[in-house]
């Protein structure tokens, strides 16, 4: 066991995304001497655009946070659709209640995790980029520390913060390479067109913003979804799917990527526009079943390394997972401190911590969601047959109208799904969402 005075910080965490910066920030605040090591050049610099945040955690942990942030824009409509080769299904929601108090926001991670970063600083955190650890110190059972080249760091606690695919949790040999089920590749560009085609394009007033969350032919059939979101003078537009299915079906993830961007209704949103980024990143997708193995002594997994990533089917949560449970880490680990008991038994009061807040609870919520979202026929026959229900409603043809149901029953028999299929995947939806 390492005597107290071998401890060069309290903590030592490991990335630099916004688990890793809240967590950090939150400790540095309770007068800890916290390390922040990161791989990249500065925090951000790895990190692909970014995304929808659902913000309001963060106005609690920085008050005033929507005015002081680097945000985009902030969101007030949704867009669920269903795509199709030849037609295109929207349920349009906008609702001014979600601008006030603000419900999420579309940020930019070059931007934004620098200004986060700054925060850190303030706090009193030794933010250190460019580094990358090499392993894990164990002494007696416990993780003390990390070692990056020849320079060894001593901490009561280190936090793993350091991505989907963690290496310092595989390292401790707690989390084995996750299953290809339960990951995601995602495929995205950012495409400049200028603030006023940007609001004239999305139908948009001052700095409100639109998200769409589409499924169907934007993929091909792969299990997964396309997004589409404003920022505030560029969109961010790509696809998401399962590695799993990927393989499976064949198919490349670029190529899916340029197939949704040039479908008849989505090229006319970014027609014109200049490319500013283009990448790919690993995605979590195994909802609650990722959260195993999350806290060894010395040792807690947050964020995106403890897999708090959530795709209902409505909404694609990351960042505020990510704060939340980094909030959670920091104040179990602040009390371990304060207890001087930085044993296993003590740190998986982090996990009772999140299990009693949003974070926990909402994983707990949607845990049946990833299995709804591998019904196959959602990414086509059902979208199909809703496109051909409202085919039948609008197409007036001169041949006499027909009622709604006999319309259906002929759409859902032309669709090759049975009613005992669609009933059932019905059902799935009700318990998964």
């Amino acid at each position: 066991m390492a005597e107290e005075e071998n401890y060069d910080f309290d903590v030592i965490v490991v990335g630099g995304g916004i688990a890793g910066m809240v967590c950090a920030y939150l400790l540095a605040q309770e007068g800890r001497e916290v390390l922040l090591i990161e791989r990249g050049v500065e925090p951000g610099s790895k990190n692909l655009s970014g995304g929808v945040f659902y913000c309001r955690v963060m106005e609690e942990i920085f008050p005033n946070f929507v005015e002081e942030a680097p945000v985009e824009r902030r969101i007030t409509r949704n867009c669920l659709s269903f795509m199709n080769p030849g037609s295109f299904v929207n349920v349009d929601y906008w609702d001014s209640r979600l601008a006030d108090p603000v419900n999420a926001v579309t940020v930019l991670r070059a931007k934004f995790d620098p200004w986060l970063a700054e925060k850190c600083e303030e706090a009193g955190v030794a933010v250190m980029p460019g580094i990358k650890v090499d392993e894990l110190i164990s002494e007696d059972g416990r993780f003390v520390g990390v070692r990056a080249g020849d320079d060894e760091l001593r901490a009561r606690v280190v936090v793993a913060a350091d991505g989907v695919n963690s290496f310092i949790s595989r390292y401790a040999g707690i989390r084995a390479k996750e299953p290809t089920n339960n990951l995601a590749v995602g495929v995205k560009s950012v495409i400049q067109l200028g603030e006023e085609k940007i609001r004239d394009r999305f139908n948009l007033t001052g700095d409100e913003g639109a998200a769409y969350a589409i499924v169907g032919d934007c993929t091909e059939g792969v299990g997964g979804g396309g997004f589409m979101y404003t920022n505030k003078d560029s969109v961010s537009i790509g696809v998401v799917v399962r590695l799993d299915d990927l393989a499976a079906k064949g198919k490349s993830s670029s190529d899916l990527h340029d197939h949704f961007l040039s479908h008849p209704a989505i090229a006319p949103f970014i027609e014109g526009g200049e490319l500013l980024e283009y990448g790919c990143h690993l995605v979590a997708e195994g909802g609650q079943r990722m959260q195993h193995d999350l806290v060894r002594s010395g040792l807690v997994v947050i964020g995106d390394a403890a897999g708090f990533t959530l795709n209902t089917g409505f909404t694609v949560r990351g960042m505020d997972l990510a704060a939340g449970s980094a909030r959670a880490a920091a104040k179990v680990i602040n009390e371990a401190i304060e207890a001087g008991d930085y044993s296993q038994e003590y740190l998986e009061r982090y996990i009772d911590e999140y299990n009693s807040t949003y974070v926990g609870k909402d994983m707990a919520t949607y845990a049946k969601a990833p299995d709804f979202l591998e019904n196959e026929e959602m990414y086509g026959q059902v979208g199909e047959l809703v496109a051909e229900v409202l085919f039948g409603v609008y197409n007036l043809d001169l041949t006499p109208r027909r009622h709604l149901v006999p319309l259906a029953k002929d759409a859902l028999k032309q669709s090759g799904l049975k009613i005992r299929r669609l009933a059932k995947i019905g059902m799935q939806a009700v318990r998964a969402m």
